[in-house]
């Protein structure tokens, strides 16, 4: 499909280098998200190195995130992907941009319930109950027109009773922050593949037999008191979680349940 011609003998100063570069350029110019790239006999053709470097070149571009390995089938331009940085809360919004695309929101659902609608677990966590308010929300969110996340999440109303339509079709944590006057402290999630309901499929474009990452969690304020609690889909296909792990440590007590 891409007939560029890089069959050129490259100079030593140093070689791994120099390929590395006309790599990187030909993957900026030549091809798009998904094309096949080169493989390993072909960059060693082209380029007169060899094989050892040929694979060293596609390992360093693989490992920088610019390609894809996919084990019986060969090498990919890498999809444009977004990051969720498990280690701090960033909008999706400001997480879309810096991804070069276009976020979007669709909302699906937004009015008020009590306490006593929810289900106990969802109360448990917002520490409300009886005919106490929650805002609740479903949004479809979107990067370039492409559904990447589908979220539904309820809201302590008297933290922000003068939450907008308007407000929850863009960033919440801007409007909180910036218009309601909160301090988000952080907060507490968890992670695991599941697979979509068939509506849910439905609204993300993918299908019920395609693993999501579901993500539970709750929000909390600087003074330690719940403000959301939100079940969370995002495609696996779109979305990467990347975190930085500390030291070695004890895993008594245990942090987490095994299945």
């Amino acid at each position: 499909m891409n007939s560029i011609r890089m069959d050129i003998k490259l100079e030593r100063s140093p070689v791994y280098q120099q390929l590395n570069a006309r790599l990187r350029t030909a993957l900026s110019k030549e091809y798009r998200f998904g094309d096949r790239f080169l493989t390993e006999r072909d960059i060693s053709e082209k380029f007169q190195v060899s094989r050892a470097t040929a694979n060293k070149a596609l390992a360093s571009l693989v490992s920088e995130g610019l390609l894809e390995f996919r084990r019986g089938i060969g090498t990919f331009v890498r999809r444009d992907v977004i990051d969720y940085d498990v280690r701090s809360l960033v909008s999706f919004t400001e997480k879309a941009r810096a991804a070069g695309k276009t976020p979007s929101t669709e909302l699906i659902t937004f009015g008020k319930l009590t306490a006593a609608e929810v289900d106990a677990e969802i109360g448990t966590a917002l520490q409300v109950s009886g005919a106490e308010l929650l805002w609740e929300m479903e949004r479809l969110r979107l990067a370039d027109g492409v559904p990447v996340i589908w979220e539904h999440r309820y809201v302590v109303h008297r933290h922000c009773p003068k939450l907008t339509k308007s407000q929850a079709e863009g960033s919440l944590y801007r409007a909180w922050t910036e218009t309601h006057g909160l301090v988000i402290a952080g907060a507490d999630e968890i992670i695991r593949a599941v697979l979509p309901m068939k509506e849910e499929a439905r609204r993300l474009r993918t299908t019920a037999r395609t693993p999501v990452l579901e993500v539970r969690s709750v929000g909390f304020l600087d003074d330690n008191g719940p403000l959301w609690w939100e079940r969370t889909l995002y495609r696996s296909d779109q979305y990467e979680f990347h975190s930085r792990l500390g030291p070695i440590q004890s895993a008594t007590p245990a942090r987490g349940k095994l299945r």
